[in-house]
């Protein structure tokens, strides 16, 4: 059974999206746990807060690329629905070209956060945990959103659709 790029993509970025769910999960089970802990003994967990924003934000990076690959996104087609197949492909190609473009400066600027934290030691402000390591595995994420919608824009000049 021959597997395509998108197969495959989609078999490794499940992987990612069931991080996101246990980041997720992190957070829920963290709140419900800080919430006992400061209720029955008086004694909230420390940097709980921080940590939720923290785990929240590499949820959503670990969900996007799974996201982008089952066009789980907004997609405003009202218009370009009544365009011909060959203008409505053009038309992907641009919006594939520019979000690409986007994508790739946004990566190459969480990188440049994420080494900029690592040397200064950057750590969060009440549990002191290092803030770096969170910053690179959004980089990662980000990274693999890149290569989905590389991915896609490949796809959009092979044969015009990606999930075929």
């Amino acid at each position: 059974m021959k597997m395509s790029a998108h197969d495959i993509a989609k078999k490794i970025f499940g992987i990612s999206d069931f991080l996101a769910g246990v980041c997720f999960f992190s957070v829920m089970l963290l709140i419900i746990v800080n919430i006992l802990m400061r209720k029955l003994f008086n004694m909230p967990i420390i940097g709980t807060v921080e940590l939720t924003g923290l785990l929240t934000a590499t949820g959503i990076g670990f969900a996007l690329a799974n996201c982008e690959l089952n066009n789980g996104n907004v997609a405003m087609s009202i218009i370009t629905d009544k365009f011909n197949a060959k203008t409505q492909r053009i038309i992907e190609i641009f919006i594939h070209l520019l979000s690409l473009s986007f994508w790739i400066m946004v990566t190459w600027r969480i990188f440049l956060f994420g080494s900029s934290s690592f040397t200064s030691g950057w750590v969060s402000s009440t549990a002191s945990l290092p803030v770096f390591p969170f910053i690179f595995i959004l980089f990662f994420n980000v990274l693999c959103l890149c290569f989905v919608v590389a991915l896609k824009l490949l796809c959009s000049f092979r044969n015009g659709r990606v999930n075929k």
